[in-house]
């Protein structure tokens, strides 16, 4: 008898039997680990579908490199006490960086999410050269100053983008000049001297949110991001989805407004020139409010700011069909909005977008609410980014899925 039942709400990821499919075994093996916590060895095998001997070695495994500590033995009522395991936050770091178009962001996490380090750099040279120069110079200069363990699992990197867009003259932030047909990831891995991998920050926030926050016991999500613009998250069996070339998610050039506003894109009426930081803040400029940040937003909010509360409203109205097409789409166990935007306002929306039209979403017994605001707050580009390696790292690359286990498999 397992010491632990498996939540009938959580979703677990499921180990597999081939020798050739080890590694996915020790990934499913840490993410089970990490999203309960603590766990005992049989509590590992009933909720992965492993083998007791499978789950003994692998764990023996990651106690000796460092990704699991051993913390003892449980208390229980009779018998022999099991002993539990958890993550080793000292087992390793993870870098996340924003090269935006005038400075860099790095941060180091720990394997369990907190951040440990970060700095701020401004950014005068942005060709490729000079951002590889400035990248490991800061990547260099934050480890160097947090004195933390030399395992570097990898560095995740957000950048302005996405690029060679036919026909979009500009997406978002101004892009970097001389990446266009680069290869990001292998440019800025020789400069680094480590894995890097290259993310638009809405997918990066998504990934945030899966590992961090409410995504933590979801494997299909939606997460609309307020940054630069607007974009869109999507996690699909706990992995990102990226589309083919790297660009998925990028709602906010949707054009929902005919004829509407012109859009640094090329177009006309997008979603982006409409709901988004920078279309609020471009509402509050016309009413004589300028150079404001998410603080002072929040604090209109408080004060009931006609034109704050006029723009929600309106991209309420906008984004709420977009959540049902969303649903429709990739029918997600819950849409998450998130980024940039104050938390307050964002619950606002939230309230202004009820109700909802009837989407696949609709169904009895639901538990988890169709939208709802994400838990990691306003998190930098650079905090989501660092969530990559660490997803890599940890979560199982073959997905199988399983509410209740069934026969265990051996390693």
């Amino acid at each position: 008898m397992p010491n632990r039942p498996v939540p009938p709400s959580r979703s677990v990821a499921v180990g597999t039997n081939p020798e050739r499919t080890r590694s996915h075994n020790r990934r499913v093996v840490l993410e089970t680990v990490r999203q309960h916590g603590q766990l005992g060895r049989s509590d590992i095998a009933v909720l992965t579908r492993l083998t007791a001997q499978a789950v003994s070695n692998i764990v023996a495994e990651l106690v000796e490199e460092g990704f699991l500590i051993e913390l003892g033995r449980r208390r229980t009522a009779r018998g022999q006490p099991p002993v539990e395991f958890a993550v080793n936050p000292e087992g390793g770091m993870t870098a996340g960086m924003e090269i935006a178009a005038d400075h860099v962001t790095t941060v180091l996490v720990d394997l369990a999410g907190r951040i440990r380090a970060q700095r701020i750099a401004p950014l005068a040279d942005t060709t490729v050269a000079g951002v590889q120069k400035t990248a490991a110079a800061e990547l260099a200069a934050v480890r160097r100053e947090a004195g933390l363990p030399e395992r570097l699992l990898g560095c995740g990197v957000v950048m302005p983008g996405p690029f060679e867009i036919e026909g979009m003259s500009s997406v978002g932030t101004s892009p970097l000049p001389g990446w266009a047909g680069q290869d990001a990831a292998q440019l800025l891995q020789d400069a680094l001297n480590t894995p890097v991998v290259i993310e638009n920050d809405a997918n990066a926030a998504a990934v945030g949110e899966h590992l961090h926050g409410l995504g933590r016991n979801l494997r299909h999500f939606c997460q609309i991001y307020f940054g630069a613009g607007l974009g869109l998250g999507v996690i699909v069996a706990g992995q990102p989805y990226r589309g083919a070339f790297g660009n998925a998610g990028e709602i906010g050039h949707i054009p929902v407004v005919r004829y509407g506003r012109a859009c640094a894109c090329g177009g006309y009426g997008c979603l982006e020139r409409y709901a988004s930081f920078h279309a609020l803040a471009e509402t509050l400029r016309e009413a004589g409010i300028s150079g404001v940040g998410p603080e002072e937003i929040a604090r209109l909010h408080r004060d009931g700011n006609p034109a704050l509360s006029g723009w929600i409203v309106e991209a309420a109205g906008l984004l709420a069909p977009v959540v049902t097409m969303l649903e429709n789409l990739f029918d997600p166990e819950t849409v998450i909005l998130g980024g940039e935007m104050p938390d307050t306002v964002i619950d606002a929306l939230i309230v202004a977008m009820s109700p909802l039209a009837v989407s696949v979403a609709n169904r009895s017994g639901r538990t988890i609410p169709r939208v709802q605001r994400g838990a990691t707050g306003r998190l930098t580009a650079a905090l989501g980014a660092a969530a990559l390696p660490l997803l890599d790292t940890m979560t199982p690359k073959l997905d199988r899925v399983s509410l209740a286990p069934d026969v265990p498999a051996s390693a």
